[in-house]
């Protein structure tokens, strides 16, 4: 039925227009009180043995959505509603900005994929914060907030800008990520080389540490498809090396050949630049996944992100590392019974694999290839 609807009406219509359209619906539904029970019972069954512990919290399963859609923590209880087990807000700046000019975002539809260049629109992170402080719970689910760098911020006023972002947000978060991945912020991918990322994100842990003393606020770094595998290496280095909480692989890449495009490829070049995201990053995100995961074991928490659609997709990143999986686009391609299928998949895997547990099943495929090589 979905798919009918996307084909008759979002696929005619601007994708960013069509995005708040369905964020304004979501939102809508989950302020009535008897719909919103409702739409939960149906979306978002939830299974027992897909209960997770990652980064120290308590989740319903390991399903989250990525950040992108929701950027201004607007429509958390709608993504819960919709079965989501997390939610990532942002990527939130310091400074409120409105991203780059529109027309900003495209569809693959052959593809099943997005090119964005969205920019880090949203409100800022004062106004994110307050958003967040006067939210009052509907639907239990964790809530982690991604921040990133203000476009006019130079690139050597970066830390303090960042600072200023987890000062504000960090009591609000129950885990923080930093972004250094996107492409449509000039010079922010820079900030991925470890001598920069070593500072900043100290710089980032001791903010987060002075502004919330009750407790210790998980911290990740998401990192971009893109990476030379050196450069994959030198970050899980560094990740273990400074004691973060976790990194999320991918972010959307600016790649456009060796991802078996179907489009064609003048559609493409006319779309111009900007990150791409869906069903064909998955080779990539989880090449990367899997490099991370040989890199660092079980030291530090590791969420497989990048071309997810299905459950199988979604178990593989499981055995391959991935503690938590999230997505974004296959949400656009998919529809409102995304998760419930996700779910009811991951649920039937682990029952018919030899894990007792999705913890169990955590890096499998990694430790049964060293087994088989000793």
């Amino acid at each position: 039925m979905y798919r009918l609807f996307f084909d008759l009406i979002f696929k005619r219509m601007d994708p960013e227009r069509a995005h708040h359209l369905a964020f304004g619906w979501i939102r809508a539904l989950a302020r009535i009180p008897v719909l919103r029970t409702f739409a939960a019972a149906v979306l978002a069954p939830r299974h027992k043995s897909l209960r997770t512990e990652a980064l120290g919290l308590r989740m319903h399963g390991p399903f989250g959505l990525a950040a992108g859609f929701d950027k201004n923590a607007a429509a958390v209880d709608g993504m819960a509603m919709l079965g989501f087990d997390h939610v990532e807000i942002g990527t939130v700046t310091a400074q409120p900005q409105p991203g780059n000019p529109k027309k900003r975002l495209f569809r693959l539809v052959a593809d099943r994929a997005l090119i964005n260049r969205m920019g880090f629109n949203n409100d800022g992170s004062a106004a994110v914060a307050e958003r967040l402080a006067a939210r009052k719970a509907v639907f239990r689910t964790t809530v982690g907030v991604n921040i990133g760098k203000t476009k006019i911020v130079p690139e050597a006023e970066a830390v303090a800008d960042y600072v200023a972002s987890t000062e504000r947000l960090a009591a609000h978060a129950d885990y923080l990520v930093v972004n250094v991945s996107s492409p449509n912020t000039p010079g922010l991918r820079n900030l991925q080389a470890v001598d920069h990322l070593r500072p900043l994100l100290a710089a980032v842990r001791e903010a987060a540490d002075r502004a919330v003393t009750a407790r210790r606020v998980p911290l990740l770094v998401k990192i971009a498809p893109d990476l030379a595998d050196e450069d994959v290496d030198a970050v899980a280095d560094l990740a273990v090396e400074l004691g973060l909480d976790g990194i999320i692989a991918t972010n959307t890449t600016i790649a456009r050949e060796g991802l078996g495009l179907v489009t064609p490829a003048r559609t493409v070049e006319a779309i111009g630049a900007g990150g791409l995201s869906g069903a064909p990053l998955k080779e990539r995100s989880l090449e990367v996944l899997r490099r991370l995961y040989a890199r660092v074991g079980d030291r530090i928490t590791l969420v497989g992100v990048g071309g997810i659609t299905t459950a199988d997709d979604a178990w593989e990143r499981i055995l391959a590392g991935a503690t938590l999986v999230q997505g974004y686009s296959a949400f656009i391609y998919e529809g409102p019974f995304w998760c419930r299928r996700i779910h009811k998949g991951l649920a039937e895997r682990l029952a018919a694999s030899p894990y007792a547990t999705l913890a169990e099943a955590v890096g499998a495929d990694a430790r049964g290839a060293r087994e088989q090589a000793a």
